[in-house]
């Protein structure tokens, strides 16, 4: 895995396999987001996939699809709700790691505004 923290509460990262959400945990995070699309790519997992492995590992797991380039002043706030609510720290993804930053780059450039 190629985590890269963005602060105390918040890392991203390119996709997650099924198979590292035990050592997430482990490494003491305690919730995902998955920002990607079902189907976006054929090699990735369904979000209700990760969601019953996440749960499974004691993860909570929340997903804000984003399509590439489609990013939204909705979805930075539903992504900063979803960073209120969830237990950190939190572990976001998307294909690249890209879209997750690209939330959290925008939640903090609306607050120096």
């Amino acid at each position: 895995m190629d985590i890269t923290p963005l602060n105390d509460r918040l890392s991203v990262s390119p996709q997650i396999a099924l198979s590292d959400l035990p050592a997430l945990a482990q490494a003491g995070f305690r919730s995902v987001i998955c920002n990607r699309p079902d189907g976006e790519s054929p090699d990735q997992p369904a979000f209700a996939v990760v969601q019953a492995a996440a749960e499974a590992a004691g993860l909570q797991a929340a997903w804000l699809p984003v399509t590439p380039g489609c990013l939204t002043p909705p979805h930075v706030e539903a992504f900063e709700q979803l960073l209120q609510q969830l237990p950190g720290p939190v572990l976001a993804y998307c294909r690249t790691g890209m879209r997750s930053a690209s939330l959290w780059n925008l939640l903090q450039s609306r607050s120096c505004a």
